[in-house]
């Protein structure tokens, strides 16, 4: 397997929907016991597991343990014993499982429309088209139901995290004066907030002495390139293995020096803002590392990038669906990528919100002002790009960039940038503990392994 096709699989299989950060692998008051994670063939096949009447079998644990594998690997993040992995890994599978079935007793559903959204976003990371995509995970292996229904699952799950925990999370002044009180107090990692550029050149498993040599000297040019003054971002485009690199340019985006790989940290400890640390090698590759900001207090600095965004909004309901709302807006962005439609005025006609008396016109938006689908979507455009159609939790969307500028913030906008800070982390714990509480309400049998 290439190094690019690798990356390409497990960003798939991890269906490319970013969770919480509490969604990652933890344990709960429930855990499983030690688990047999056999590396024979699928054909070997049993079932470890019964949650509520739906089994969970040594092939699903072995598949996503390696997909944890190569993602620990690949962020340069010391591997914990496989056989406590394993335990955690079927945890998280147990949970996943319990969450479905709770979905599915609410009457959640994910239709064809947003899955195919979700295969095309994928494409869209790695410069293809959704047939490219199929083509490419079936040379690896992936069929193409297993892909869709993992983004059907994952889709399913944000959407019931979105209703069931979202509504627990509020946000008073008095949090926000005590988040400011800790940051300025904190003497740790915690304290300072990083954002670091990341080219990743992928080294494949066991490769030869001589593909090593060869891949390391090609992390060397990119790092010279980038020591001499080289746009970051287009080098992570053309060279980075890391999923996504093409739409983030390599930034790993701003968050505190605890929550990046200590590899990475010690490697631009003593980088001043713009500096290119030397080549680092981790099991996964060779890393290219660049300091692009770097903040003291963990709070939101004087300037931001700010949005200029504008975008038509169709609410679904009986009288319009996911899926016709979606072809509606789809024909929108063909009728005006031509020249034979106008943005604003298609916004003015047709957007189902308030903005419909501005053409659609959001103004300007600081980093955390929308949710997480729209901004992902909004931050993915070049200015007058037009995104295809956007699936959030108020309907479906067309967005438009205008334009971006830097912009210093007033004390007030510090505070909502703070507040956005501190929901994340509400948030963060307002999952683990309702995830607990559905992980407890299910009836789970652990099975022992054929003998």
């Amino acid at each position: 397997m290439t190094p690019r096709a690798s990356a390409l699989v497990l960003a798939c299989a991890a269906a490319t929907l970013a969770l919480p950060a509490s969604a990652q692998l933890r344990a709960s008051p429930r855990v499983a016991p030690s688990v047999r994670v056999d590396s024979g063939p699928q054909s070997a096949d049993y079932i470890v597991a019964v949650v509520s009447s739906e089994p969970i079998t040594n092939n699903e644990v072995r598949t996503r343990l390696q997909r944890f594998e190569q993602q620990l690997t690949q962020q340069g993040t010391a591997l914990p014993p496989r056989n406590e992995l394993s335990r955690l890994v079927l945890e998280r599978l147990i949970s996943e499982k319990a969450q479905l079935q709770l979905a599915q007793e609410n009457g959640i559903r994910v239709d064809e429309s947003q899955v195919d959204q979700a295969e095309a976003g994928v494409a869209r990371q790695y410069d293809m088209d959704v047939p490219q995509l199929r083509r490419q995970l079936a040379a690896e292996g992936v069929s193409q139901a297993n892909f869709r229904q993992d983004l059907r699952n994952q889709l399913t799950l944000t959407r019931l995290r979105q209703r069931e925990v979202e509504s627990r999370v509020r946000v008073s002044e008095a949090d926000i004066d005590q988040y400011i009180r800790e940051q300025q107090g904190a003497g740790n990692a915690s304290a300072v907030e990083l954002n670091i550029g990341h080219i990743l050149v992928a080294v494949p498993e066991n490769a030869g002495e001589q593909q090593v040599r060869e891949l390391q000297a090609k992390a060397q040019r990119v790092q010279d390139r980038a020591r001499a003054g080289e746009d970051f971002s287009e080098l992570a485009r053309q060279f980075s293995d890391v999923p996504g690199a093409a739409a983030s340019g390599g930034q790993m985006g701003t968050r505190s020096a605890d929550r990046y790989p200590p590899l990475f940290v010690d490697a631009v400890r003593s980088l001043p803002v713009g500096g290119v640390a030397g080549v680092v090698r981790s099991g996964a590759g060779f890393h290219v590392l660049k300091v692009l900001e770097r903040r003291q207090g963990g709070l939101p600095g004087a300037e931001v990038t700010q949005s200029h965004v504008r975008h038509i909004l169709l609410r679904t309901g009986p009288q319009l669906t996911e899926a016709q709302a979606r072809d509606k807006l789809m024909d929108f962005k063909r009728r005006i990528d031509a020249g034979r439609a106008d943005f604003g005025q298609l916004a003015h006609e047709n957007s189902q919100d308030a903005s419909a008396l501005r053409n659609g016109d959001l103004g300007w938006a600081n980093p955390g002002n929308f949710v997480p689908e729209f901004e992902e979507a909004m931050n993915a455009l070049a200015p007058g790009q037009v995104s295809d159609p956007v699936v959030s939790r108020f309907g479906v969307h067309l967005l438009q960039l205008v334009e971006r500028r830097q912009a210093k913030l007033s004390e007030r906008e510090q505070r909502d940038v703070i507040r956005n800070l501190v929901r994340e982390k509400k948030l963060d714990e307002a999952y683990a503990q309702w995830a607990q509480e559905v992980r407890g309400k299910a009836y789970v049998e652990f099975r022992e392994p054929p003998t």
